[in-house]
């Protein structure tokens, strides 16, 4: 069943030095107070996962303490590059960075073989890429029953995976609504997880499309309003768009790169986002 924890808590006992983490979610519901928790506790040598790595990694590349990257796109959403991700991998500051690219079906597939126990996912892609030569968890399977050759993808079972949702109720079941993404299978693919959340309830009101995480899957919540700042989560706030503007000049440079996680990462312990 899951605990109750404060953020900073929840975070020592369950990342640690050498992790593979996933933070997931799609457009909202991004764990960016997790995160930032993470940098203030210098968990460090941690290999990141994500179908879309965008600010919330980047964050966390420039702050040094990811040794391997995991993905399938990586982008800061309608303005341009990730810069902290391009100087870790093009010039290794703060230090270098290994990554490891899939297709966005592929890592959604090894996502759905982690949460069901099962060694590997099949699915028809990757034909026409480069992505096979440059990956040891992409292969080729032949169909027992047609002949067809398909790509096969090495499930994912991360040590932690994180996520935030829009509430939880006193005994640890999570819910959460609007653009779901793939942070079911990769909450049920992981060993530990760590859901944030908007609110904690006496009773969660049954939603339409909601997804329901029961307490016997997930190992802690925190209680983090706007947590998943500068995304959002439906329902409770809205993106932060000013600010996904103003990173790219923030992480083009890294003295100001520094100074900004310094003065809003660093320097504010006990901070929520």
């Amino acid at each position: 069943m899951a605990d109750i924890r404060t953020l900073p808590d929840a975070v020592a006992e369950l990342i640690h030095d050498g992790d593979t983490v996933a933070m997931e979610g799609f457009t909202h519901l991004i764990p960016f107070a997790a995160a930032h928790e993470v940098i203030r506790q210098g968990i460090t040598d941690l290999t990141l996962v994500r179908m879309t790595p965008d600010v919330i990694y980047d964050q966390l590349i420039g702050a040094g303490l990811v040794r391997r990257l995991v993905f399938s796109w990586g982008g800061n959403p309608g303005v341009g590059s990730l810069h902290r991700f391009r100087d870790a991998v093009e010039n290794g500051w703060p230090r270098p960075l290994e990554v490891e690219e899939h297709s966005h079906a592929g890592m959604a597939n090894r996502y759905v073989a982690g949460a069901s126990g099962l060694p590997f996912a099949v699915l028809r892609g990757y034909h026409g890429t480069g992505l096979v030569e440059r990956t040891s968890t992409v292969a080729t399977v032949t169909c027992p029953f047609t002949g067809e050759e398909l790509a096969a993808v090495a499930a994912l079972n991360p040590d932690v995976t994180v996520i935030h949702a829009q509430r939880a109720d006193r005994a640890g079941n999570v819910q959460l609504w609007g653009l779901p993404g793939v942070q079911k299978e990769a909450a049920l693919a992981a060993d530990r997880v760590l859901v944030t959340v908007e609110e904690i309830v006496d009773e969660l009101e049954p939603k339409p499309g909601a997804v329901l995480l029961p307490t016997w899957a997930l190992t802690a919540v925190a209680e983090v309003p706007a947590g998943a700042h500068p995304s959002y989560a439906a329902g409770y706030t809205v993106r932060d768009n000013d600010f996904y503007r103003a990173w790219d000049p923030i992480s083009r440079d890294r003295d100001t790169f520094t100074s900004w996680i310094t003065e809003h990462v660093l320097d504010r312990a006990g901070a929520t986002r």
